[in-house]
């Protein structure tokens, strides 16, 4: 790509305006672990959300988006649009449990749900195996992304992005803690966004151009339904070529945002798996069954049960709402502008020839940006890889000092040590993610692999807090199977798809975490007591410990709501699919004016289900409020 020296301008004020303001922050988090991994428990709910939907926004995510509709259709989507109903759990039933508890980690919740040797070497090996290896792949997923992206605008080799992007996600990540993370993704949550929007309407407007002779954004929508509605994609599944024709009732249509059921291996991948079984059997970070990892890290930093409650909420509706389509426009648009591989190969003969595929599409699509934009998207796409980066290096390097080092090495240092070594952490897992990355080739691949290694596991994260007899011995044990799983049964399985696999590990491993409930070693009866006393959970599955605890079913049944939790879960999960299936009908309707009635019936679904949620949300929110003012009252007497 031609870059003017006005873009380079505005790239360059588009870093600053980001990453200047973290520059005040570093004073505040040097002054305790509390601080620098936390922010002091002190952020507002708004802050929380911006900050959790703009980590899940990185610099692999649109190249992913569009790899699935370039292979798959938009209906590949849903194996990420079936995690709503995991992110809008975690609203509803766990954002106020996990602030409830008070850690400053989701890894310290071991040692207090759990108790012994067990309790402590769960806490010791993930934070090991997710601080370390597991963090450190997400991170090499995101950097591989970032080098097919800077392969593509300018050429550079993978070795110079890496060195680029670390020196100043590294630089402000050990600066600045949690709270200069957090400022920077509300700052960046913005820019992303402008730049996306502008990369799907200057596609628009080159597909006009090819299609109907018209520069136009408008005229380009138009024609694009109407070209793509005829398409199908007829060899999706397992191809590294997906081929398009016709529509004839044999393949997947490209714009259909349900799958077509006669292709049965690709309806049980890219819906029925994720719909039935990976949103609660599988672990995966940002969209984790009874949360955790970073989204924990967020409600834990949260001011109140109120501020966790909502900045997830918040997150969850810009996450699958507000996101999508600019990347699925852009993605539909590559496909007329590039319909294979060799084409995108031929507009960027100096590419690097290994690193092309379809999630290279794009970044190939930025060609069309004029000037000005381009500084734009630039600013934006290392904005997106920073607000991950940055979010997995502060969450990972917790993991390291505060649940590993602090707690099993060194254990009566300063806390100015502690937050030295979390800086020293920190630069220490860039280059081994930057290692990682070099290994890779596809954002799909990654994917895939994050889930296998995560199979079966999500539905324990989920009992933990519903059933006393979940241990640390059953995780100890789920974590084994799902490993060992996901090495064996591709082996013991070969040929098979990728979903018969993983519905294979997920019965494995959940009858093997199951059955060590039962029958093996139980948490001491003390520890349930306390953790009852201090979390309040619901479920028959404490009741004889809240007895003991001498906690009453009237209390826990005001502390958790679960009625209007469940109330507002499903009116959650119908208003993020009623408002992204209504926006999709809208954008096809000027193509394809069969497309009116859906649109304006799924609007009318939103409003009423939104409705129900804007209730529901006042109830538990004041619910919350006064379950705070107790709580203080009991501190204070």
């Amino acid at each position: 790509m031609n870059i003017s020296w006005i873009d380079w301008v505005i790239a360059a004020a588009t870093i600053l305006v980001c990453f200047l303001p973290a520059l005040f922050l570093a004073r505040r988090s040097a002054t305790s672990t509390t601080e620098f991994f936390a922010s002091g428990r002190s952020v507002p709910w708004w802050l929380a959300g911006l900050s959790m939907v703009a980590t899940t926004f990185s610099s692999d995510t649109p190249n992913w988006v569009t790899e699935q509709v370039r292979r798959y259709g938009v209906a590949g989507n849903w194996q990420w649009w079936a995690f709503v109903l995991t992110g809008l759990a975690t609203v509803f039933f766990f954002a106020r449990l996990w602030r409830r508890s008070g850690v400053m980690t989701d890894l310290e919740f071991y040692e207090h749900r759990y108790s012994g040797r067990s309790a402590s070497m769960v806490r010791g090996f993930r934070a090991i195996y997710l601080g370390l290896f597991f963090n450190c792949f997400i991170m090499g997923t995101v950097t591989l992304a970032a080098c097919k992206i800077a392969n593509i605008l300018f050429g550079m080799p993978a070795w110079q992005t890496i060195l680029v992007t670390g020196v100043l996600n590294v630089a402000f990540a050990a600066h600045s803690g949690l709270w200069g993370v957090l400022v920077i993704d509300m700052i960046q949550f913005f820019i992303k966004m402008t730049a996306v929007f502008a990369a799907a309407w200057f596609s628009l407007v080159e597909v006009g151009r090819r299609l109907g002779g018209d520069a136009s954004g408008f005229l380009g929508l138009k024609l694009l339904v109407g070209k793509l509605s005829t398409l199908q994609v007829v060899q999706g599944v397992g191809n590294a070529q997906p081929v398009m024709s016709p529509s004839d009732g044999s393949g997947q249509p490209i714009l259909d945002m349900l799958p077509n059921f006669g292709m049965s291996e690709l309806a049980l991948m890219i819906f029925i798996l994720p719909i039935g079984i990976s949103w609660w059997a599988n672990w995966y970070p940002g969209a984790e069954p009874g949360g955790g990892s970073y989204i924990a890290q967020r409600m834990l930093a949260s001011k109140s049960e109120k501020d966790a409650l909502g900045g997830t909420l918040f997150f969850n509706i810009a996450h699958y709402v507000l996101r999508p389509w600019p990347w699925i426009i852009t993605a539909l648009c590559s496909i007329i502008v590039y319909p294979d591989l060799a084409s995108i190969q031929s507009a960027f003969p100096n590419a690097d020839a290994s690193l092309i595929g379809h999630d290279s599409a794009f970044p190939a699509m930025l060609k069309f940006l004029p000037v000005g934009f381009v500084g734009l998207m630039i600013g934006g796409l290392l904005a997106a890889n920073s607000s991950t980066i940055l979010t997995h290096l502060n969450w990972g390097s917790s993991y390291l000092i505060h649940d590993f080092y602090r707690r099993f090495i060194r254990k009566d240092a300063s806390e100015t040590h502690y937050v030295n070594a979390g800086r020293v952490a920190t630069i220490f897992l860039y280059v081994f993610a930057a290692l990682l990355s070099l290994g890779m080739t596809s954002a799909q691949q990654a994917f895939q692999v994050l889930l296998s290694i995560g199979a079966g596991t999500g539905l324990l994260y989920i009992a933990r807090w519903f059933w006393w007899r979940v241990s640390a011995w059953c995780e100890i044990v789920a974590m084994a199977a799902s490993l060992i799983t996901a090495v064996a049964v591709p082996q013991l399985m070969p040929g098979v798809g990728f979903a018969t696999v993983t519905i294979v590990q997920v019965g494995i491993t959940t009858v093997a975490w199951l059955l060590t409930a039962f029958i093996g070693p139980t948490t001491d009866r003390a520890t349930l007591i306390s953790f009852v006393q201090k979390v309040k959970p619901a479920g028959p599955g404490w009741t004889d410990i809240r007895a003991a605890a001498g906690i009453s079913d009237g209390e826990v049944a005001q502390e958790n709501r679960i009625g209007a939790a469940f109330t507002g879960w499903i009116a959650g999960c119908i208003v993020i699919w009623s408002s992204l299936f209504a926006i999709g009908n809208f954008l096809y309707a000027p193509g394809d004016p069969s497309r009116w009635p859906a649109a304006w019936m799924l609007l009318g679904v939103f409003v009423v289900s939104g409705l129900v949620l804007l209730r529901v949300t006042k109830q538990l929110w004041a619910d919350s409020t006064a379950s705070q003012a107790r709580a203080d009252a009991r501190a204070a007497g």
